[in-house]
């Protein structure tokens, strides 16, 4: 297809969700599919609802998922300037023009009129719509209240009788009685041009070759037509994709502040996971690729064709999207997903601990880099937990038994030989320890993990997280962490001046144990400890 000529352009009123940005993706796609241009003009005549800040957001978005712009308003262009309210000293002559040619006409009706005709319009049950009051004014009356410097506007001329067709790539063939067509404006009494005039002349004068753009303006696309045809300008081929919902009622919109492109990345997805999902939305591909969901944006370019759209609303998935997000996480290297984890991590964890063996077993588990902070809390501060986490009936262990694995534990992982940069050689010394008091290596480990972290869940199993501090010039931090009052008693002369309880237990009576909750608060594990020297909590206490 020669000389494809599309355009992207968006009204700057806020953050650009993700209708707009699939309008933007189709639009590129269609251009270089085609080795056509890809045009961006930023359409700011609606002044009242201008949102500071909002174009460089356009700018920034369409870079970011790397929909790169041939002409535009920062790169200019041979059919500038691509702002349309840098155009507006053309758009009034076009109307005029149509007005001499009797395909417009000037219209001195007062807002106070159309209020109350509108009223009654509504009063008898019709569609509100101007009654053509000024459309055959004689010319000497015209010029008279114009000369006499009347507010007006200038409204296209429709036709009243006969039909208006033209043919959708998505829709196929649609036609609209003419009279069903109200007499839309074209110049308002301030002398700016209307969305829809303003829209078919530029596009005429940019050459664009094919429209892409949402299907409430399916409505509006005979009156365009008729503007093209009233001024002998070829039509362009219309390309109508169905609106992005939120649900089988609500469509996404950005005056409800749904789903944008920000809030997404603000979440932690990755922006290819993002423009992949997005251009499924509403959009299949065809024979060979009809069951493949996983596309890079030179893919979409290769196989892209506008008989994909479908007709129906589609539904935004948020499960949809975590899936092809997390299926991206898992596509990076261990270099790439820790650059993109990184900044995640460190705004949670503050001490220094091993990112890489850290992100090695947080990327098979990880769907949103989003959620990566709340599973880290544990490195800084011990969460309250209870000590019934210890009871794992596939692990076989009960808070007993717990207190028993990490009594064995201690001095293995206390020994002043143990590498702890090497998670090969923790995770042997402790299975060797599990061999040695013929127990599964579950029923050694288990409570490890759940007296280092204080939960069930952790991105790694004990020994790793043991691993993931790092060597230190303190005694061993496991040590910190497992000298657990009800475990060990720390003497006057440890070192270590701060405890962290991994059991606790407070005796009623014999034979009698009740559980009780861990606090929360900093320890030793990461640090040098972390409970107060007059702390009792953990401690067996007789009742």
């Amino acid at each position: 297809m020669a000389n494809v000529r599309t355009r992207f352009a968006p009204s700057p009123t806020g953050y650009m969700h993700v209708g707009n940005l699939r309008t933007a993706l189709y639009t590129y796609l269609q251009a270089r599919h085609n080795g056509g241009t890809f045009i961006l003009r930023i359409e700011d005549t609606d002044q009242g609802r201008l949102v500071e800040g909002a174009t460089d957001i356009i700018y920034g978005t369409l870079k970011a998922t790397g929909l790169t712009w041939d002409e535009g308003p920062d790169i200019g262009g041979p059919v500038g300037p691509y702002v349309q309210s840098e155009r507006m000293g053309m758009f009034k002559q076009y109307a005029e023009q149509l007005v001499a040619e009797g395909k417009a006409y000037y219209c001195f009706c007062t807002e106070e009129r159309l209020e109350a005709l509108h009223a009654e319009q509504r009063a008898h049950g019709e569609m509100t719509h101007y009654d053509g009051c000024c459309r055959d004014l004689p010319r000497e009356e015209v010029e008279k209240r114009l000369a006499a410097g009347e507010p007006y506007v200038i409204r296209q001329k429709i036709p009243r009788e006969g039909v208006t067709g033209f043919d959708d790539m998505v829709y196929g063939h649609i036609e609209v009685n003419n009279s069903e067509m109200d007499d839309q404006i074209l110049i308002k009494t301030d002398g700016m041009p209307t969305y829809n005039f303003a829209n078919v002349v530029d596009d005429h004068l940019m050459g664009i070759t094919h429209v892409i753009r949402g299907s409430e303006y399916l409505s509006s696309t005979p009156k365009y037509n008729l503007l093209y045809q009233a001024f002998g300008w070829n039509i362009p081929n219309y390309i109508h994709c169905p609106p992005v919902m939120k649900d089988a009622q609500n469509k996404l919109s950005k005056r409800n502040g749904d789903a944008s492109y920000q809030d997404l990345v603000a979440k932690g997805y990755l922006t290819e996971a993002i423009l992949n999902y997005i251009c499924l939305l509403g959009w299949s591909p065809k024979g060979e690729y009809a069951e493949q969901e996983i596309f890079s944006l030179a893919d979409l370019v290769r196989i892209w064709t506008p008989d994909g759209i479908s007709k129906s609303p589609a539904i935004f998935d948020p499960l949809k999207l975590r899936a092809i997000n997390a299926e991206y996480i898992r596509r990076l290297s261990p270099e790439e997903f820790l650059a993109k984890a990184e900044p995640w991590i460190d705004s949670a964890v503050h001490t220094p601990i091993n990112k890489k063996l850290l992100c090695a077993n947080l990327q098979p588990r990880c769907e949103v880099l989003g959620e990566i902070p709340e599973q880290l809390d544990f490195f800084d501060a011990m969460p309250e937990y209870d000590v019934s986490l210890y009871a794992n009936k596939k692990q076989k262990t009960t808070p007993e038994s717990a207190k028993e694995a990490l009594e064995a534990l201690l001095p293995v992982l206390s020994d002043e030989a143990l590498d702890f940069n090497d998670r090969d050689t923790v995770f042997d010394a402790c299975k060797a320890k599990a061999e040695e008091l013929g127990k599964k290596n579950g029923w050694l480990l288990y409570p490890l993990g759940i007296a280092l972290s204080g939960k069930q869940r952790t991105p790694g199993g004990g020994t790793d997280l043991a691993c993931m501090s790092g060597p230190r010039d303190d005694p061993c931090p496991c040590q910190a962490a497992l000298r657990a009052d009800g475990i060990f008693a720390a003497s006057p002369h440890d070192p270590i001046k701060r405890r962290a309880p991994a059991l606790q237990y407070m005796q009623k009576g014999a034979g009698n144990r009740t559980l009780q909750k861990i606090p929360a608060g900093k320890r030793g594990f990461f640090h040098a400890g972390v409970f107060s020297d007059d702390t009792t909590h953990g401690r067996e206490k007789s009742g």
